[in-house]
């Protein structure tokens, strides 16, 4: 789809279409955007991947189910900016479980504006067309294309097409949007306890720049999110923004000749030794660390269950993981607990391949904290979740996972999450989703909605059509 292409005195190739990805410096942010660079890449555009120095390093550490190295036409942009101070996270309120450590870094990544305005004009000299593709939460820094005749922006949304849609209803009390044939919940979780303060206005400060957008795209599909997607499309149809439902982002494919590489991570080489659906995947994300008496609970729980487990302990990402790629977690567990659960369980303390061990055929469940990079895994590999939200949008996730999708149940209640998640509910859910008649059919309905979600990926498939769609959209010679 691009043509031949020559470097020019700067170092950059001519090209006729070059994508640039400006992720937020978070690990589920980093994740998607280099996914969907992937996926770009694919119809033989240039990507070029920008971020800060340790961040980049972060991103293409983590990469899973593909080789990064193979992809050739993707260019990562490392940039240095100013040093700043990162308070450790915080475990003990319950009630507001935000990560506000990650401030320090976003505001940081605000330094990146420059940068990347040198890059943009310079691609643009050498591009008929540079399309940028940036997270919502990010927009202040690339606002130069506004003044680049060739270059266009489209708004990444990190969280599901529910989320958004439930946001823009809330904000329109004068001038609802016609949803009557669409299924809202009664109960949907406040917001309260979602955010920070700090967190909120450095939102705002980002949704002052989303003025001059071309469209806006999400890591979904209409398979999932069909009729929210449409909603959304109504509510902007006047402004003439574009809305494209690309995902899933995420490899649907992994190679099962890896088994023998030395590479591959020991938890699965436990799982293989595991029955099919036998196994629930136990892990939280990395923004938020669990205090001791969650983890005893948790700890308690699982053992009392009498269910298989793979457990992923570890802390959330601090301030050292802005200087290396360095994130071992090492939560206390009670005396002897890993001795006394050998037969059943797994603990994992170091960063875990989510992708690999959710694709593995012994996972029947994963108990999650439902952020949206994590539910589109676990869907899109055909696995019921038990959900734990924490923040942000997790709880409203939850809502789509267990009421709408009827994929899940609920661990965590989200009104009462100032109340300390005991062992006998931890044990009652992991039952519930194992060990049921209940969860075996959650199972069923995850592992069909899985194999259509994969099915719309290959030819014919809805998600495909939509993304021949945006790169034909992004590619076409119109202006």
């Amino acid at each position: 789809m691009v043509n031949h292409c020559k470097t020019g005195q700067n170092g950059l190739k001519q090209q006729d279409v070059v994508v640039v990805m400006v992720p937020l410096p978070a690990q589920g942010h980093l994740n998607q955007l280099l996914q969907l660079s992937r996926l770009v890449s694919s119809y033989n555009i240039p990507v070029h991947y920008v971020g800060t120095t340790t961040h980049t390093s972060q991103a293409k550490h983590r990469v899973q189910g593909w080789d990064l190295l193979a992809a050739t036409n993707i260019y990562f942009h490392s940039f240095k900016i100013p040093p700043h101070q990162t308070p450790s996270p915080a475990d003990s309120n319950l009630s507001n479980r935000f990560p506000s450590y990650w401030l320090p870094a976003f505001n940081a990544s605000l330094n990146l504006t420059e940068p990347v305005s040198k890059l943009l004009h310079a691609l643009s000299i050498m591009s008929r067309r540079v399309i940028v593709i940036h997270d919502s939460l990010m927009a202040s820094v690339v606002q130069e294309v506004g003044v680049i005749s060739n270059a266009e922006s489209y708004t990444f949304h990190s969280v599901s097409a529910f989320t958004i849609f439930l946001y823009i209803l809330e904000q329109m009390e004068k001038k609802p949007i016609e949803y009557s044939n669409v299924l809202i919940p009664d109960e949907i979780p406040s917001l309260e306890g979602c955010f920070s303060l700090e967190f909120v206005d450095f939102m705002k400060s980002q949704y002052k720049y989303h003025k001059n957008i071309s469209g806006k795209v999400y890591n979904t599909c209409r398979v999932i999110e069909g009729d929210y997607m449409d909603l959304l499309e109504r509510q902007s149809k006047d402004k003439g923004i574009k809305h494209w439902a690309l995902g899933p982002f995420n490899p649907i494919k992994l190679n099962p000749e890896k088994k023998r590489s030395e590479s591959r991570h020991s938890c699965l080489e436990w799982l293989d030794i595991q029955d099919n659906n036998s196994v629930i995947y136990v892990s939280f994300g990395t923004s938020t660390s669990m205090n001791e008496q969650e983890i005893s609970e948790l700890a308690g729980g699982l053992r009392k269950s009498k269910q298989k487990f793979i457990w992923v302990l570890r802390d959330a990402n601090k301030g050292h993981v802005f200087n290396e790629v360095r994130d071992v977690g090492r939560g206390k567990l009670p005396k002897g607990y890993e001795e006394s659960v050998k037969e059943i369980g797994l603990v994992v303390r170091d960063w875990a391949p989510q992708l690999e061990i959710l694709a593995h055929p012994a996972i029947g469940g994963f108990m999650s904290h439902c952020g949206w990079n994590s539910c589109m895994e676990s869907i899109t590999m055909g696995v019921p979740i038990a959900a734990w939200p924490m923040h942000s949008d997790q709880p409203r996730n939850t809502v789509l996972i267990t009421k709408l999708l009827k994929i899940g149940i609920v661990v965590k209640d989200w009104e009462r999450r100032e109340k300390l998640v005991t062992s006998g509910i931890v044990e009652g859910a992991v039952k519930r989703l194992m060990a049921s008649k209940e969860g075996d059919e959650m199972r069923k309905r995850a592992a069909e909605l899985g194999s259509k979600v994969r099915r719309s990926t290959g030819e014919g498939g809805v998600s495909l059509r939509e993304f021949d769609s945006f790169i034909a959209h992004i590619t076409s010679t119109r202006r």
